[in-house]
């Protein structure tokens, strides 16, 4: 019997996608033609759920919600809620669930006694669970119908243009959590915000009240680190506390269901920090995006704490643009620059300069691309990309009063592949390369980025932990051990160590978080 149902079910494929590719084409650009067909053959047997939507809002006569239903199909591929574990170097799975420790030191503790027990310990997918193959019609249209009532009912909505409503209100996730129906409980949350407003249009306005709302009964919570499944508007309502990810989805969901236009911009890695960061910003009457942090801070009262190499909005929508639709070399792309879905908006929040990098090794064949990286929790991690010609790399919009380092991506490893380098502040390239003919001295105060203390004697009071032993790096295409020292109540000198270059000093058991600097005139210049 099922040889019998197999043939229907895929002739109905074909059938559904050469329907799409002739039946439509007058309705729709190629480039949207041809993505609907793809997410077609994607979709297998849930084709049919895809169908329907379309068909229901072609005949409905409603031109801009058919345009609507396109874009969301057309650009599905790669969206999915995502799971994750924990595990051992074999792959075994840990449990750990973060809600049994009471606050995050002593989770940290917990984690600790398993890598002890376990050895390492890291996060990887568990299951994929593709839009494309699990979306229902009836989700898509309720998603649609209420997106489109709260653009034409909400007053501060009124002047926003249809591209706007598309790429900020219209999709249905915020990023790789459980797909579930936000839009209605939000809806009906403020039904009669505009009532409680001054000026019933002001978009800065209503978002104030919206996320002050939010803010009274959603907190961040570190344990949430380790939580690294994003969570679903069920799971939030319940626990009431997230990560930056969680808080920036509350607020699209709350925001998107009220015709608001939100979305969230996001660092992979700070550049003079460990660790990432993502917050919301809104889209006001100007079409001047304006920061905020959903749940805490609002637009106009938000400022982002560390230096930005680079800032990315999270889309729905896939951007053509990016390193991954690009002809290239190499099949592996490093981290998230291997995503879809994301815009480089760095440029509308600091200073930028297009930098030109000079390789300084021989080019694989097989490599026609390079990397930019900035120093990020003990590694150098790839944040732009650049093709390669001529030995040269062109890197655009980058972040400027920074550290970097050109690199290739080889065995799906960061391979440095010219001097670390700092882009100044007025956009020029300073090489810091160590020079191991000249040996100096280094008196070092600390380990990490302080305030320099002189006291009476004008001696620098050290950060030194007495007892702990610290290594002292240099950088010479890769970071050179210039030997160890154990910490007493007083500086620590480093004799005849490589000038001129970047420096590391790293406490003996720390999570390397450290920063990296130069010594110049006697002092610890940090980056």
């Amino acid at each position: 019997m099922s040889r019998c149902f197999l043939f229907p079910r895929f002739f109905a494929v074909i059938v559904l996608t050469l329907w799409y590719i002739t039946g439509c084409a007058s309705n729709k650009n190629s480039d949207i033609q041809a993505d609907i067909s793809q997410a077609m053959k994607l979709a297998g047997d849930n084709s049919m759920e895809l169908k329907q939507v379309l068909d229901f809002y072609l005949q409905s006569n409603d031109t801009l919600k058919y345009k609507a239903a396109q874009f969301l199909i057309a650009n599905m591929e790669g969206h999915s809620y995502v799971t994750f574990y924990l595990h051992d170097s074999v792959k075994n799975e840990i449990p750990f669930n973060i809600l049994d420790y009471p606050n995050y030191e002593s989770l940290l503790a917990a984690f600790d006694k398993l890598e002890k027990e376990f050895g390492p310990l890291e996060f990887d997918h568990k299951d994929k669970i593709e839009d494309l193959e699990t979306i229902t019609a009836d989700f898509l249209k309720t998603q649609i119908d209420m997106a489109f009532r709260a653009w034409r009912e909400k007053p501060w909505a009124k002047n926003l243009s249809f591209e706007n409503f598309c790429e900020y209100v219209l999709p249905y996730r915020g990023s790789n959590e459980p797909l579930e129906n936000w839009r209605e409980p939000f809806w009906e949350r403020y039904q009669n915000l505009e009532a409680r407003m001054t000026v019933s249009t002001d978009v800065i306005e209503a978002t104030r009240l919206i996320n002050d709302d939010i803010r009274s009964w959603f907190t961040f919570d570190p344990r949430y680190y380790y939580h690294p499944t994003d969570q679903g508007l069920a799971e939030m309502f319940e626990q009431k506390k997230g990560r930056c990810e969680d808080m920036t989805n509350l607020t699209i969901y709350a925001m998107r269901a009220n015709g608001l236009a939100v979305t969230s911009d996001y660092t992979p890695y700070w550049a003079d920090t460990g660790n990432n960061h993502a917050w919301n910003a809104i889209l006001n009457t100007e079409s001047i995006v304006i920061p905020f942090m959903g749940g805490e801070s609002n637009p106009g009262e938000y400022r982002l704490s560390g230096k930005l190499a680079k800032v990315y909005r999270k889309l729905y929508r896939r951007v053509k643009q990016n390193l991954v639709f690009q002809d290239r070399k190499q099949e592996h792309v490093p981290g998230w620059l291997a995503g879809k879905s994301y815009l480089d908006v760095t440029a509308d929040y600091v200073p930028v300069s297009d930098v030109t990098v000079t390789l300084n090794k021989d080019i694989p064949d097989s490599v026609d691309v390079a990397y930019l990286c900035v120093f990020n929790s003990g590694e150098w991690k790839a944040i732009h990309w650049g093709r390669i010609k001529d030995k040269q790399a062109v890197f655009t919009d980058m972040g400027r009063d920074i550290a970097y380092l050109p690199a290739l991506y080889l065995n799906k490893e960061i391979v440095p592949c010219g001097e670390p380098f700092v882009l100044m502040v007025d956009g020029q390239m300073r090489e810091f390369p160590s020079d191991t003919t000249r040996l100096i001295n280094l008196e070092l105060y600390s380990a990490a980025r302080r305030r320099l203390e002189i006291d009476s004697v004008g001696a620098g009071s050290s950060f030194f932990r007495p007892g702990k032993q610290y290594e002292l790096f240099y950088w010479a295409d890769g970071w050179k051990s210039q030997g160890e020292i154990v910490a007493e109540n007083q500086s620590l000198i480093f004799k005849e160590v490589p000038s001129g270059g970047f420096y590391w000093l790293v406490e003996e058991g720390s999570d390397r978080e450290e920063r990296l600097f130069i010594y110049d005139n006697g002092r610890q210049v940090w980056w």
